[in-house]
């Protein structure tokens, strides 16, 4: 053997060896990725095919590259790729480019388009694909029509609940409306009577502190004939029906001016009292008229109004102090309690009329008593003078 076929032999050896460790390298690598197109990728760079070995670089000038059929290996379904990848066997003739008389082989032919080359599916699995899409679009398209036709069942529900809710609340408002305006009315024909009635005990108490004040001039006048009468000398100072009537004037007086003066208290406290109780019928008619106007605006409002804002969280605040039962018991008890205190203050004021007609009769019947007894002592007085004037005489 000579030395030329020595070389060419090693040099096939080791040619094999390293093409069949990069042929397993490239089944292991395309075992490990996904059954999925190259161009759905990104390309990976690919390494130097059997680089050259610096001792036989000449001998591997004009190979194509055999990278281009890694995944082509991996490809049952394409015999005709895998006959053609496999039909192109390795030739010497690329090894011995410098051996005299030998003519050098063309390298196979690689088609350019790497698409129709590099495919891994089959129009069964494109047509397949195709029904999956088209199975999903529909199966999407029922949901979203469904969910439509659910939301605008929600919508159609809520608009219904919502008038439901609003007729209601518009026929409540109503409602209050009316309590409102009858309760303000008879807030305000009880507040008028109470004002009358007021006015009407104020003139009778003034009536009353004007009695009160004339018997003063009386009652001096009757403790002046008293002190006057002690005046008298020897057996002139007697203890007569006059006195005795003076003395039952200033008693009388004085009897008249204490109850006078308790039912003058009473007055006075009673007119507080009215007051008072007039102060809380109107401000109950105060209220009453805040919450008309109120919600008298709120039973106007509609959908269309102008100025109408959302108030976050306040429908979750809770300020009432009352519910209607309390609401309308409140006015009711006012209103009882200014009837009663009107009825008392009626009362008190008879009294007073009936205590100034008493006392002006029993003041009155006793200066007649008292004039009836002056008239007699005068007589006997004179007579008495006259006889002791005769006596005297003779």
């Amino acid at each position: 053997m000579g030395e030329s076929e020595v070389s060419v032999t090693t040099s096939t050896l080791c040619f094999l060896l390293k093409w069949s460790a990069v042929l397993r390298e490239n089944i292991i690598a395309l075992s490990d990725s996904t059954m999925t197109a190259t161009y759905a990728r990104p390309r990976t760079a690919s390494a130097n095919f059997l680089p050259a070995i610096s001792t036989m670089a000449s001998s591997y000038k004009g190979h194509y590259p055999l990278n281009v059929f890694r995944q082509s290996l991996m490809m049952p379904w394409r015999p005709s790729t895998y006959y053609k990848v496999a039909s192109v066997a390795p030739t010497m003739a690329s090894f011995t480019n410098s051996t005299p008389g030998r003519n050098e082989t063309k390298s196979a032919q690689i088609p350019l388009n790497r698409t129709t080359l590099l495919t891994r599916y089959t129009p069964q699995d494109w047509y397949e694909c195709n029904q999956t899409s088209y199975s999903e679009s529909e199966s999407y398209r029922h949901n979203a029509e469904r969910l439509r036709a659910d939301t605008a069942r929600l919508i159609q529900n809520k608009e219904n609940i919502t008038k439901k809710t609003q007729f209601e609340t518009s026929k409540n408002l109503g409602e209050r409306v009316n309590d409102i305006m009858f309760w303000k009315s008879e807030l305000a024909h009880e507040t008028e009577q109470m004002i009358e009635e007021t006015n009407s005990l104020n003139e009778v108490k003034k009536r009353l502190e004007r009695a009160l004040a004339e018997t003063e001039g009386p009652l001096q006048m009757s403790q002046e004939c008293l002190y006057q009468r002690e005046k008298r000398i020897g057996i002139d100072l007697v203890h007569d029906d006059v006195e005795k009537q003076l003395l039952k004037e200033v008693e009388c007086i004085k009897s008249c001016q204490e109850r006078m003066r308790r039912y003058l208290n009473k007055a006075i406290t009673q007119l507080t009292t009215n007051r008072g109780t007039q102060h809380e019928l109107e401000q109950d008619i105060n209220d009453k008229n805040t919450a008309y106007r109120i919600d008298g605006k709120c039973h106007q409002l509609r959908n269309t109004s102008d100025g109408i804002s959302y108030y976050r969280g306040i429908d979750h605040v809770d300020a009432t102090i009352s519910v209607p039962e309390s609401w309308a018991k409140y006015t009711d008890n006012n209103i009882l309690r200014s009837q009663s205190e009107r009825a008392a203050s009626a009362k008190l004021r008879n009294d007073i009329e009936n205590l100034l007609n008493s006392t002006s009769n029993e003041m009155w019947n006793q200066v007649n008593n008292l004039n009836v007894s002056f008239t007699n002592r005068i007589s006997e007085t004179a007579e008495a003078k006259n006889k002791l004037q005769t006596h005297l005489a003779k």
